[in-house]
């Protein structure tokens, strides 16, 4: 199995438009992030979690060439504003996509991409999903067991994923005991961190580093990063075993 990082960056994207601050500024490709994203290669099918707003970037970036499946963390929409570019793989696969969300999410998703699951006369012009709604149990993709982890951005609740022993969970401020059970001694940890200070509905860098060091993952990247969190000068201060992904990061297992 693989994994690839299509995008690292908070909602707003690094750089920010129109500010001029360090990172803003930085000439660092590693300080470049698009939205936030995670490629999962298994079994020759490729599975995407979220369709970031830069989608289609990403994709020829990473020559994504075929979607086997996507996982939806929430609705908001720097995690499903590249769902109009899946077309492109509907129609060279001839098939719909089937897409997992929780309950919230699917809603959600039907009321801002409703051309996408009504009845319309745009034939191949609109992308074909199968919507399927899970909240907390395991299902399997070709292979490879993908259990849902409840846990909360702000009051809202969304959706990680586990799988291979590996955890994907951004976005997330809270996480109930019932779902840190499921987080303990994991291989790969990756956390949505975004920044210094306090933030009423992500984890800051305290707080991610207290979350680490009672889960004991034995290795830990951020993700979902803002323009606050320099890649280098953060990576410096982080314990070992710690570090910040990157945009086009891939890992082998």
């Amino acid at each position: 199995m693989e994994i690839t990082f299509m995008g690292t960056g908070t909602s707003q994207g690094v750089p920010v438009v129109g500010c001029k601050c360090q990172v803003c500024k930085s000439k660092l490709s590693k300080n470049k992030r698009t939205r936030s994203s995670l490629w999962i290669r298994h079994n020759s099918q490729n599975i995407l979690i979220d369709t970031a707003t830069e989608l289609r970037l990403q994709s020829l970036r990473e020559d994504l060439n075929s979607l086997a499946a996507i996982l939806f963390t929430h609705f908001h929409a720097d995690h499903v504003g590249g769902l109009d570019d899946i077309r492109i793989f509907n129609q060279r696969q001839k098939e719909a996509i089937p897409c997992y969300a929780n309950s919230i999410t699917m809603k959600e998703l039907k009321v801002m991409y409703s051309y996408i699951f009504e009845k319309t006369n745009m034939g191949d012009g609109k992308p074909r999903l199968i919507a399927n709604t899970v909240e907390e149990q395991s299902f399997n993709l070709f292979g490879l067991l993908i259990e849902p982890i409840p846990v909360y951005h702000g009051k809202l609740p969304i959706l990680g994923y586990k799988f291979n022993n590996i955890a994907y969970i951004t976005d997330c401020s809270l996480i109930t005991n019932d779902s840190l059970q499921k987080l303990y001694n994991l291989d790969l940890l990756i956390l949505g961190v975004l920044r210094y200070r306090v933030h009423p509905t992500h984890f800051n860098v305290n707080e991610a580093l207290d979350l680490i060091k009672e889960l004991k993952p034995e290795r830990t990247l951020f993700t979902h990063i803002s323009h606050e969190l320099d890649h280098n000068l953060l990576n410096r201060e982080l314990p070992p075993r710690v570090a910040l992904a990157y945009d086009g990061l891939s890992i082998s297992f």
